[in-house]
C-alpha cells in the first residue's frame, strides 16, 4: 500500500524558519515542489515566515513544547517532519510533539537526530546534553508506537564550515576552527532536506528504518582547507586553535551555554575522529552523491570573500 496519493492532507514542517544550516526551509520548497501542501511551523511572524508564505506554505506560529500550540498545529496533517535546533528544551518539544501527532493519527513522523547517537546506548553517551537529549528522544519515540523514521545526519558545513569559520577565511585566509587533525565527513543541510523529502513524498517503505548520512568524502581540515583554496582561487590554510579559546570566543559573542557546551563536544570528538564515518545512504534515498566541500564553497562563495571597497 502506498502513501503517495495523499495529497490533500499538508505535510507539518517544524523549524521551518530556521537559518543558516536549517533543513526547514528547504524541505518546504522540496515538498511544494512535489506537489504537496505543507503547512510550515515558525516560532514568530517576520520576513522567514512570510518568505515562506511567498513560496506557498500555510505558515502557523507555535510553539513545540506547547500542548494546546501543537494540537492546533497538527490537526489535520498526514506526515510530519520533526526537527528543531539546539536547545535545553529539545526532550520536552519532542515528546509534547509525538504526544499531539499519536493522538492525531500521523501516519508518518520523520525526527531529525545527530550521527553521534549512533555509538550511544543505555550505558554510554557523551558530554553533550544535547546528544543525550536526543538519545532519549529516540528511545521515547521508539516507545511510542508511532510510524518512525529516524534521519541521523553528521555534523553540517553550514555550521562548522560556514557560519562558524566564514569571517577567518574571509578576512585572514584561515580556516580556523578546534578540530585537531583526525577526519570528518560534514554534510550539506540542503542535502539532508532532500533525504527528507523523498521520505515524506512516500513514507510507506522506510518507516521503522534509520538513516545515518555523511557527506561527499571524509577528510582532515588540511585537505578542505586546501579545496577552499582551489575553490576560491587564494590560500587558504587551516589552522587548529585550543578549544577553551575558541569556547571563550562563543561566549563573548552571546552563544547560549547549551550550545557551547554542545559545540565543544563535537570539536572534541572530531579531534578524536569520531566523525570519521561514510555511509551510502544519502545515495541510496535520492540517487545523488552527497555536495562536495567544492561545489559548498563556491556556492557561498561571496560568504568566504573580503568585499571589494573602494578607495
Amino acid at each position: 500500500m502506498t502513501m503517495k496519493s495523499t495529497h490533500s492532507n499538508p505535510i507539518l514542517v517544524t523549524g521551518a524558519a530556521g537559518d543558516v544550516g536549517a533543513i526547514g526551509h528547504h524541505l518546504t520548497a522540496m515538498l511544494l515542489a512535489r506537489g504537496h501542501k505543507v503547512r510550515a511551523l515558525v516560532r514568530r511572524e517576520d520576513e522567514r515566515a512570510e518568505a515562506l508564505r511567498q513560496l506557498g506554505a500555510e505558515v502557523v506560529q507555535g510553539d513545540l513544547t506547547d500542548l494546546t500550540s501543537m494540537h492546533r498545529v497538527v490537526a489535520g496533517v498526514a506526515r510530519i517532519y520533526f526537527g528543531m535546533s539546539v536547545s535545553a528544551a529539545y526532550l520536552e518539544a519532542t515528546v509534547n510533539t509525538a504526544a499531539v501527532a499519536k493522538h492525531h493519527g500521523v501516519e508518518a513522523f520523520v525526527n531529525m537526530s545527530q550521527m553521534t547517537v549512533t555509538q550511544m546506548s543505555i550505558t554510554e553517551t557523551t558530554d553533550s546534553p544535547q546528544h543525550k537529549l536526543h538519545w532519549l528522544a529516540e528511545q521515547t519515540l521508539a516507545w511510542s508506537g508511532l510510524p518512525v523514521v529516524t534521519v541521523r545526519p553528521t555534523v553540517f558545513l553550514e555550521s562548522f564550515f560556514l557560519r562558524l569559520a566564514a569571517a577567518g577565511i574571509r578576512d585572514h585566509d584561515e580556516l580556523v576552527l578546534p578540530l585537531g587533525h583526525s577526519k570528518t565527513s560534514p554534510i550539506s543541510a540542503v542535502d539532508v532536506a532532500r533525504a527528507v523529502a523523498e521520505i515524506l513524498d512516500d513514507p510507506t517503505s522506510h518507516i521503522g528504518q534509520v538513516y545515518n548520512l555523511t557527506g561527499f568524502e571524509s577528510a582532515d581540515l588540511d585537505h578542505y582547507a586546501r579545496v577552499f583554496s582551489e575553490a576560491l582561487g587564494r590560500t587558504i590554510r587551516y589552522r587548529d586553535v585550543p578549544l577553551s579559546g575558541w569556547v571563550d570566543t562563543l561566549r563573548k559573542v552571546g552563544v547560549p551555554t547549551h550550545l557551547v557546551n554542545h559545540l565543544a563536544v563535537i570539536a572534541e570528538l572530531h579531534a578524536q575522529g569520531q566523525y570519521d564515518r561514510m555511509t551510502d545512504d544519502l545515495f541510496k534515498l535520492t540517487g545523488k552523491l552527497p555536495t562536495s566541500m567544492y561545489d559548498f564553497v563556491t556556492s557561498h562563495a561571496a560568504e568566504f570573500t573580503r568585499s571589494q571597497v573602494a578607495a
